[in-house]
């Protein structure tokens, strides 16, 4: 099993164990996550690369992975995505390049999928 369905089970898996608790607070941050991504003023695009470039920063690994999973279905190009990487690398300096690496690995998988 490659890394994106490995990765996409396991979110769906664990989502559905976490809602399904009805904790209200949980519930509400996942619906704020969800409505925050969607069109506004702002084009969904536009925030998914936004999401990325935080998402490297904080060196959330996980987080990289699912906004790659995003730009890619809005159509980013590779060259689009490295300008992105360089950004969140200006930004959030050297300790950001493993997780350029493990970005740049989840892209090829996803790109040539």
């Amino acid at each position: 099993m490659g890394q994106i369905q490995e990765f996409n089970d396991y979110r769906a898996k664990m989502n559905e164990v976490i809602l399904g608790k009805e904790n209200k607070v949980i519930n509400r941050l996942f619906n704020l996550d969800t409505n925050t991504y969607a069109e506004g003023a702002l084009n969904t695009r536009t925030k998914e690369m936004l999401g990325l470039v935080a998402s490297m920063v904080l060196r959330c690994d996980d987080c990289i992975k699912y906004h790659l999973l995003k730009c890619h279905e809005q159509g980013l190009t590779t060259a689009e995505v490295y300008e992105i990487f360089a950004v969140a690398n200006i930004v959030g300096g050297t300790i950001v390049i493993p997780h350029t690496r493990r970005g740049a690995e989840f892209w090829e998988e996803l790109v040539n999928s």
